[in-house]
């Protein structure tokens, strides 16, 4: 099952207590809906339970509707409609609508109190609302053919603070959020919380690994920036011993490199404390450029070999 069933299924189970509300969320199913005008409402959906919950609130708003199942290629299809003149002029009634509107906006007035905004945003998942995995990435939109919906709802949810984003895509209106802790936050608000929380448990675990890929980098980098320090001064050291010029440097200086030398995998921290006394690393640090400086000193006195001369074409016997 797929995380957006996931959520619709949590919805579902979602009780709705007030009649302002329940109006609220059979308003959505107009509004994201198949049409909607003065013929009736048409709303189709894959999910037998959605098609029941539609019906269930036009019902509870005073308005009969019917729920056929249609066969298709791809499976069955539940298609719910209100078609009945007497109901259609009560259902306009109640949604504040005429049903000739050149263009279909959300009317505020069909939300009552602070609840029904939730349950509006809740039951339009229903009916155009998808969900990434989080595991895969994090994205809700919903998808409309109507403008001005779309615009309206991207208006709502920006003013409960989710940030949303408007796009087009092959025709159809998308609205859409990206941010994991927004989608956390209306996923709550929808009354998704177990969704809310697996979103928060994969983000949570998302950072960890990627905190953690980031530290094991940056310390295969450092060691491996230790390592090739620690590879030049032993040449470095190898370069004075094979020139007999050890003998040239200061007592710390040799000091320094017998122990480099006795502990050629030892870090740089260790390394200081194996001193008597201890030194600290940048001391021990600052020795080591030394020890390097003498070795290039030894290799810039070494007499360079003579370079062999091409004889010239003349030269040739």
């Amino acid at each position: 099952m797929s995380f957006s069933q996931d959520v619709k299924n949590e919805i579902l189970r979602r009780k709705i207590q007030r009649h302002c509300c329940t109006q609220a969320a059979a308003y959505a199913v107009a509004c994201f809906g198949k049409y909607f005008d003065e013929h009736g409402v048409v709303f189709q959906t894959e999910s037998e339970g959605i098609a029941m919950l539609v019906r269930k609130l036009y019902d509870r708003c005073g308005i009969q509707g019917t729920v056929l199942e249609k066969q298709r290629a791809s499976g069955p299809v539940y298609e719910f409609a209100v078609k009945d003149p007497a109901e259609v002029d009560k259902m306009l009634t109640l949604f504040g609508h005429t049903g000739r509107e050149p263009a279909l906006r959300i009317n505020p007035d069909c939300f009552s109190c602070q609840h029904c905004v939730s349950y509006f945003l809740s039951t339009a998942f229903l009916c155009c609302g998808t969900a990434t995995d989080p595991e895969k990435g994090y994205t809700i939109e919903f998808l409309s053919q109507r403008y001005h919906v779309s615009r309206q709802l991207e208006a709502i949810l920006s003013e409960h603070h989710f940030r949303p984003h408007r796009t087009l895509r092959k025709g159809a209106n998308v609205v859409y959020i990206k941010a994991s802790d927004q989608i956390e936050n209306l996923l709550a608000f929808m009354g998704a919380g177990n969704s809310a929380m697996r979103v928060m448990e994969q983000r949570m675990y998302n950072d960890v690994r990627n905190r953690t890929n980031r530290l094991s980098n940056c310390e295969t980098a450092n060691l491996g920036k230790s390592v090739q320090a620690a590879v030049q001064v032993q040449l470095a050291i190898r370069t004075l011993q094979q020139a007999g010029a050890m003998d040239t440097l200061p007592e710390p200086l040799r000091e320094t490199a017998r122990l480099r030398m006795e502990y050629p995998d030892l870090p740089l921290a260790r390394l200081a404390e194996k001193f008597d006394p201890p030194v600290s690393k940048a001391g021990l640090s600052h020795r080591f450029k030394r020890i390097q400086e003498a070795a290039h000193r030894v290799e810039a006195a070494r007499p360079q070999p003579d370079t062999p001369q091409t004889p010239s074409r003349k030269e040739v016997p």
